[in-house]
């Protein structure tokens, strides 16, 4: 799942540096929204299996405030895992545009188009990718610092 959201954030912010009508970029756009249809697929499967089944155990018990800032990480990118494909979606389906998945079918538009709702959540969507980037730096900065400097096994939690 990581790495399709990474993919997915990665093609996001490499075609908004693209000339808009571009082929290559419709293209890549379509890849982009496609990996992020399947995240959020997979993210609403995997947010009731986490809490039926829990969260991994720690092999050791980190201290209070690491704890709490892992946990507080880990709700900020439950929450853009959501958001992100969600805006996505609202900003494509509000301006009447195609939802494609691999070119294998087209995701319903459960939305009529709506200039100001598509421009907010593109706003959202915008932001929300610098948002994800700034956190996803940090928690692999925290993962670094626990594999390489406290040399501890954080990363037997990772699912």
């Amino acid at each position: 799942m990581a790495c399709i959201i990474i993919c997915a954030l990665g093609l996001g912010l490499y075609c908004s540096y693209l000339t808009p009508g571009l082929p290559e970029r419709q293209f890549l756009l379509e890849i982009h929204k496609s990996l992020g249809m399947t995240a959020l697929v997979l993210i609403v499967l995997r947010i009731p299996l986490r809490a039926v089944y829990g969260e991994p155990s720690w092999q050791a018990v980190p201290s209070i405030p690491v704890r709490i800032g892992a946990h507080a990480a880990h709700m900020a990118l439950y929450a853009l895992m959501v958001l992100m494909p969600v805006s996505g979606y609202i900003t494509s389906a509000a301006a009447g545009r195609s939802l494609p998945w691999f070119w294998l079918f087209q995701w319903p538009n459960l939305i009529t188009a709506d200039r100001a709702l598509g421009r907010l959540a593109s706003t959202i969507h915008h932001y929300g990718a610098y948002t994800f980037f700034t956190i996803l730096g940090l928690h692999l900065a925290a993962v670094a610092w626990h594999r390489l400097i406290k040399k501890d096994e954080v990363l037997s939690r990772m699912t």
